[in-house]
């Protein structure tokens, strides 16, 4: 079954691979679509499920539920890659999309904190991460059945399609909440029809269940099976055996860690940029993110084929090595573009930090738990939401903020903002001033840049690793690089921000990952695309 190693001329796909990426990326869609609707809606589950908190306390408690889904993703790789490399590919993400369709039909229904007191978010974070979990093991599934269906020539242009399927499952996401929305009104929908989209999982879960029963297990792994290959102990094969350990490292560290954190950066980050910093209105952010989507999806196809031609490696390190070495440059020019009358001010009207030094942390905090209580960091805490460059004075006594001549006590919100105003810094963009084209421009090559670094990234962890380990295998460092090195991104920029005084430093974060992973992956990841996947079990 071996397959030969030139380049075979391109040819239409066949209806068998047509329906192998279609059952494959379909439920994928589904699982994203599922995943994202909680985050879009987190505003609102607050108010449902943690009303005996504060307004704020009751939003971070909601993200916090949030990143449990991203936190318990790697388990999720463990526990189901184990269960595809024993017991097989389609069955284990028919359990996955199960389980991942099930808990969110639940939390459509569940009641709220009104009804049931505090098992209502008990249970709305046991649903999370469920949801997780089941993460953790469809992407692996999904990755890993159309990589071993595809012919070895095209096996980047078909996993690439799998790559598409978070920003197609985001889109879907929106797209149903907007039309909900719009139908029921605000107010209904705040009160109860935001559990329609949770809902409406039920038709998608019966259709991808439907589409996947037909399916029938992946080539390489019956012959495994029928050679009598097969691991009985995938996880101590995959991570107790150093020559294996070892792959697993390097995907981790000289692929996957690079790969999210440019994800990240191009998809969520450039989001919370525009609304955050910039103080584009969320509407209009979302329309402009949505444009960049839109125009740089289709480059996950194209990378994809393209990998199958040069090779997946110099695809995914050419986009970790553009993106650090364009990050600061482009989101400055994001600054100019999006709310000129800011990158204007950030020049001409320079602003002090005026602060005992032993009161300032370092103010990340993903868990939401601790609170920043001194004058030094309250200060900081003003001047990051405000999207200002300051430079720090040492001084004695609580801190104060100085803004020209003018000095600002650490905790006086009006008064920051006022000084502020007359120096130029405006309190949001101005939509007349906003340079649409440009902004999209720039959205546009994030996104080409995660579609550089995302698109040939299944084919490559799939390659990688033998037949009778691959699900377990590829998964660990996939969800470890995107649920932890990926997840905690807009958390950890955003308090260094805080802690250097420059809206750009937290590029520093990206920059420095994408820039660890192009000199670990140059320096250790071998090229894969020419490998015969069907060959035995040598890595």
């Amino acid at each position: 079954m071996a397959s030969p190693t030139h380049h075979s001329p391109a040819r239409p796909l066949s209806a068998a691979e047509r329906k192998v990426i279609l059952a494959s990326s379909l439920g994928t869609v589904f699982e994203w679509y599922d995943f994202y609707l909680y985050g879009s809606l987190a505003a609102i589950i607050a108010k449902q499920f943690f009303t005996n908190l504060d307004s704020t306390s009751a939003f971070i408690f909601a993200l916090l539920a949030f990143a449990a889904g991203f936190i318990v993703r790697p388990f999720g790789a463990l526990v189901f890659g184990r269960l595809g490399d024993v017991v097989g590919r389609k069955h284990t993400f028919m359990v996955t999309i199960l389980i991942m369709g099930v808990s969110t039909f639940l939390v459509g229904i569940l009641p709220g904190y009104a009804t049931i007191g505090v098992a209502a978010p008990v249970l709305l974070v046991l649903l999370r991460m469920l949801q997780g979990l089941a993460l953790g093991g469809e992407y692996g599934g999904a990755a890993t059945f159309v990589a071993e269906h595809a012919p070895q020539n095209r096996r980047g242009a078909h996993t690439a399609w799998i790559q598409t399927t978070a920003t197609m499952g985001l889109f879907l996401s929106l797209l149903v909440i907007l039309g909900t929305r719009t139908l029921l009104g605000e107010e209904a929908f705040a009160s109860w029809g935001w559990r329609i989209p949770f809902l409406l999982s039920a038709v998608l879960l019966g259709l991808s269940v439907w589409i996947r029963l037909s399916m029938e297990e992946s080539p390489a792994f019956r012959k495994m099976k029928a050679e009598g290959r097969g691991s009985r102990r995938p996880l101590r094969d995959s991570f107790g055996n150093w020559a294996n350990l070892r792959i697993v490292l390097i995907a981790l560290f000289g692929v996957a860690a690079g790969q999210a954190v440019v994800w990240y950066t191009g998809q969520f980050y450039a989001l919370f940029f525009l609304t955050q910093t910039l103080k584009i209105d969320g509407s209009t952010a979302n329309l402009l993110v949505a444009a960049g989507l839109l125009l740089g999806t289709p480059f996950f196809l194209v990378f994809g084929a393209l990998s199958d031609r040069i090779g997946r490696k110099p695809i995914i390190l050419a986009g970790c090595l553009l993106a650090a070495l364009t990050y600061f440059p482009l989101f400055k020019a994001l600054t100019v573009a999006g709310n000129p009358a800011l990158a204007r001010a950030l020049v001409t009207a320079p602003v002090q930090l005026v602060a005992d030094p032993r009161e300032c942390s370092f103010q990340f905090n993903p868990t939401g738990a601790t609170k920043f209580t001194s004058s030094c960091d309250v200060a900081k805490q003003l001047l990051a939401n405000a999207s200002v460059n300051y430079a720090s004075v040492d001084a004695t006594g609580d801190a104060r903020i100085r803004v020209g001549s003018v000095d600002i006590a650490f905790n006086d919100a009006k008064g920051l903002r006022a000084a502020l105003n007359d120096a130029g810094y405006p309190a949001s963009a101005d939509p007349a001033h906003i340079n649409h084209g440009m902004v999209i421009a720039i959205l546009t090559l994030l996104v080409i840049y995660v579609t550089m670094v995302y698109g040939p990234i299944a084919a490559l962890l799939v390659e990688l690793f033998p037949t009778r380990i691959r699900y377990t295998s590829m998964s660990l460092p996939y969800h470890i690089g995107n649920g932890w090195f990926g997840g905690l991104l807009p958390t950890l920029s955003f308090a260094i921000v805080a802690q250097t005084g420059n809206i750009y430093s937290g590029l520093w974060y990206p920059v420095g990952v994408a820039a660890a992973t192009f000199v670990i992956g140059l320096l250790c990841v071998r090229e894969t695309h020419q490998r015969d996947i069907f060959a035995g079990d040598a890595s």
